[in-house]
């Protein structure tokens, strides 16, 4: 399994054919509506624009779509009757007095599960529905490309319980050979538009064949993006794809590559060997500090041209936060009720997989991503601040992160890196809805888009924690922790779904796994 886990890897970076079938998700059993008409009472509003907290408001939703957004008073006083849509018999009403209400979240690098992890559909899609996450882009469509289309076709018609699904195609995927021909890259953007497809993922090719496929998904309305493999990047850094037309990138291969002033190679010691997942992910935190310094001209000229082409960055800080501190990623909280098994295998250290690179890490590596950390996080915010669109994504299923989890985690981050919450929140929804075109219908609360929506008893400004499925941590009046938030409903296309419910229904399916495995989960190296 393992020896397949890093062939497979290989093959998603060569662009060949090799992808592994998962099962496809059952039929939905979850969820109620979508009701003629639904009225959700007293509500705090957290937009998604960017607009600061109203409320209380009512929201009517008729079918999937929000037809009504009402002021109903003032914070701290009754609430108005008068002010208030009337219910009729037959409509569906939530009272949400004193809770928060949200757009639904995007995931934009949200791989569905796959056989290595051994995370079927079900376990991916409620772990994320529970924490808020009603559309995900899927990049590299892993699982194939019919397997992931169809997916998104029964998640359109709310035949799962899923979010929303945008594929994007692992670039060359269903081909037996690397493309060596430009007409041979439009011939294969052409073949996935016509299956369905919303965008390419690219991890880095030859110069000629990558303008030449982008120009292709360019006139063809399809997404672009690329996580600048270091196997491809000098052949083309995030500056050099951005000026032939990619619209973002993912992770942050790339960028300090198109800061260097120095160099042009990154400063590889001379036994690296790119399959060494511990020389790549070592070295990988040395390379901001070998780019231009933060406010110098070229860090400038850098990030002003990326801003004029309107480029898209999507940091996934959360995947590689075990490189600044593996002890947290590994004990994080929630993995005993719910990280499956053979997740918590493909978790383990082994020289064979991708992102189990801790075969000798310790404070010296820690130390110096802290610092890439800070560099990175540094160009993050500032491109932010100067209008770059940032949005939010987890990649988890690798590194000890968990679905959903890790993207909660993701919002916390771009908290660390200088975000103000209400921004956190516009790159969650807005920004990504932009991304992907659907801001017409998706990405804020607003009459006549979908409703898609979010709802916590807790206020995520004040503490991003609340989000998490286990919840944040408060000192109740009579000095006993307790435990308060998590999502309360997930709403997306109008169908209301419990979260904690789903959460749920994701801790007994590891538990029983578990204990058919007769399964206990250890740390590495020890029996505990």
């Amino acid at each position: 399994m393992k020896l397949l886990q890093a062939f497979l890897l290989f093959s998603i970076l060569f662009s060949t054919s090799v992808f592994a079938q998962m099962p496809d998700a059952p039929d939905r059993e979850e969820g109620e509506g979508p009701f003629d008409r639904l009225i959700i009472r007293g509500l705090n509003m957290i937009d998604g624009t960017g607009s600061p907290m109203t409320g209380p408001v009512d929201i009517v939703i008729e079918g999937n779509e929000i037809t009504t957004i009402r002021n109903v008073g003032f914070p701290g006083v009754p609430i108005n009757e008068n002010r208030r849509p009337p219910a009729g018999e037959d409509d569906k009403v939530i009272d949400a007095e004193g809770m928060y209400v949200l757009p639904g979240f995007f995931d934009m690098h949200a791989h569905t599960g796959g056989s290595a992890q051994g995370t079927v559909p079900e376990y991916v899609y409620k772990l994320w529905m529970a924490h808020g996450i009603t559309s995900i882009r899927e990049p590299a469509s892993g699982n194939g490309l019919r397997w992931t289309i169809r997916h998104k076709q029964r998640s359109e018609n709310n035949e799962i319980t899923a979010p929303r699904v945008f594929a994007y195609i692992s670039f060359g995927q269903g081909r037996n050979m690397p493309m060596t021909d430009p007409d041979e890259a439009r011939d294969w953007v052409r073949m996935i538009d016509e299956e369905g497809a919303d965008g390419i993922k690219f991890f880095g090719t030859r110069p000629e064949i990558f303008e030449a496929a982008i120009d292709e998904a360019n006139q063809r309305g399809l997404g672009t993006m690329a996580h600048h493999a270091q196997t491809r990047v000098v052949y083309a850094n995030a500056l050099h794809t951005a000026r032939i037309g990619l619209r973002g990138m993912t992770h942050w291969y790339g960028l300090p590559e198109a800061l260097f002033t120095d160099r042009v190679i990154q400063d590889y010691p001379l036994d690296y060997n790119y399959m060494n997942e511990q020389h790549r992910f070592e070295e990988a935190g040395r390379l901001w500090k070998q780019a231009a310094k933060p406010g110098s001209d070229h860090w400038n000229r850098v990030m002003s041209e990326l801003l004029d082409l309107n480029f898209e960055i999507n940091p996934t800080f959360t995947i590689y936060e075990a490189s600044r501190d593996l002890m947290r990623e590994r004990r994080a909280e929630w993995h005993e009720k719910y990280t499956v098994p053979s997740l918590w295998e493909f978790f383990q250290p082994d020289r064979r997989t991708h992102g189990s690179y801790w075969f000798d890490w310790g404070t010296e590596q820690e130390v110096a991503w802290k610092e890439n950390y800070r560099l990175w996080m540094q160009f993050i915010n500032e491109y932010k601040n100067r209008g770059g669109t940032v949005t939010v994504g987890s990649d988890a299923g690798y590194i000890y992160k968990l679905y959903g989890f890790a993207y909660i985690r993701e919002l916390e981050l771009l908290r660390e890196a200088g975000f103000h919450p209400l921004e956190v929140f516009q790159s969650s929804s807005l920004r990504a809805a932009e991304v992907l075109g659907v801001d017409d219908k998706l990405g804020t609360i607003e009459v006549g888009k979908l409703a898609d929506l979010v709802i916590v008893e807790e206020n995520p400004l004040e503490n991003i924690k609340v989000l998490y499925g286990t919840g944040a941590i408060r000192v109740d009046e009579n000095n006993r922790p307790v435990r308060v938030g998590g999502v309360k409903y997930t709403i997306k296309d109008g169908i209301i779904f419990d979260a904690k419910q789903l959460l749920k229904d994701v801790e007994e399916m590891v538990a029983r796994e578990k204990e058919e495995k007769n399964y206990k989960i250890t740390q590495p190296g020890l029996d505990y």
